[in-house]
């Protein structure tokens, strides 16, 4: 696994010259945020579909 440093320069090297600052710390936090699911996929860290309906019908209903 890449380190977080070599990982912002592949993703610098990627991204157009003309990016933003903003773009560029939006690219960042997408990256971790996927990262973060993958390693909780890998470590068993889900719920079922049963239950995401079951917490999501919390929000969703007046």
């Amino acid at each position: 696994m890449l380190q977080a440093k070599q990982e912002v320069q592949q993703l610098l090297n990627q991204l157009p010259e003309s990016v933003s600052f903003d773009d560029i710390q939006y690219h960042i936090y997408v990256r971790q945020k996927i990262k973060r699911g993958i390693e909780d996929v890998e470590s068993g860290n889900t719920i079922s579909e049963e239950e995401f309906d079951k917490r999501m019908s919390r929000w969703l209903e007046p």
